[in-house]
């Protein structure tokens, strides 16, 4: 007798959304900017492996927003950075600590600090290898 495998009926692609993400924070090159917090807007999204299942008891088998926004929180409040990179590559390093995020698109906007302007800013994208 030949056991097979249940073939999966569908194939996923899930993604954790936060949009306008606002803080107050020490960031930028320019003297008045590393006297004053400005605002920084984030938008994130996140790519899951599709392997990670919900399950209603268990909130270890997600990707939990609430827990993304605390750690970009607490990043953006533990020191002055002088660039949006930098500031990005420090929230890539703590959230690919999760080995169940394969891909982030991070986009961070300084909404105040150019007249004529909504807002400046960087997007980058960055996958798992």
């Amino acid at each position: 007798i030949i056991n097979f495998q249940k073939k999966e009926e569908y194939s996923y692609k899930r993604k954790v959304i936060i949009t306008d993400l606002v803080f107050d924070t020490s960031i930028g090159i320019h003297d008045f900017e590393k006297e004053k917090e400005q605002q920084i807007k984030f938008n994130i999204e996140i790519d899951i492996s599709p392997l990670l299942k919900a399950s209603e008891s268990d909130i270890e088998s997600i990707v939990n927003y609430e827990n993304i926004i605390n750690k970009i929180k607490s990043i953006t409040q533990k020191k002055h950075y002088n660039l949006l990179e930098t500031l990005a590559e420090d929230i890539f390093i703590n959230l690919f600590l999760s080995k169940n995020i394969i891909k982030i698109k991070l986009r961070i906007e300084k909404p105040e600090i150019i007249k004529n302007t909504t807002s400046v800013g960087i997007e980058i994208t960055k996958k798992r290898k």
